[in-house]
């Protein structure tokens, strides 16, 4: 089901050229990157699963924040990880993306941080985005001392 937004806080446009070997330059030119395909190492370059791990990593942290503030918790410490795999699929289209978001706070145990996760996951804008479209796997660590 497509949620259509009921108001516009932000837009951007990125212009690519030359597919997965060319350019993405942003509509403000703060981003502007080389592509290479995944599997090959070109210096200088990177490729839109990083870009989209890059992208997501930061929403969910931004989501995780906002959630934990709801509940008179901070978790502007938090580290997420966010593995983009790029695979092929038993589907017309042969390709397909998995993610897994890996998430500590220090201070927290992840007994504790589970619950914040999945509540993050429920608003991040990027888990709305992927979400019954692609594999989405949420894990908590233990985030050793605070003070860290």
């Amino acid at each position: 089901m497509t949620v259509p937004l009921t108001r516009t806080l932000y837009t951007t446009t990125a212009h690519a050229s030359g597919g997965r070997t060319g350019t993405v330059v942003t509509d403000d030119g703060r981003l502007d990157v080389r592509l290479a395909p995944p599997r090959k190492k070109v210096p200088g370059t990177t490729n839109p699963e990083q870009l989209f791990a890059a992208g997501f990593a930061a929403c969910f942290t931004s989501a995780l924040a906002e959630v934990a503030g709801e509940f008179g918790a901070d978790a502007s410490a938090a580290r997420v990880e966010c593995e983009v795999r790029l695979g092929t699929t038993d589907t017309p289209a042969g390709y397909g993306l998995a993610v897994g978001l890996t998430v500590s706070v220090p201070g927290w145990t992840a007994a504790d941080l589970l619950p914040l996760l999945h509540r993050a996951d429920a608003v991040c804008p990027y888990s709305q985005a992927v979400r019954g479209n692609i594999d989405l796997s949420l894990r908590a660590l233990d985030g050793g001392p605070a003070d860290a």
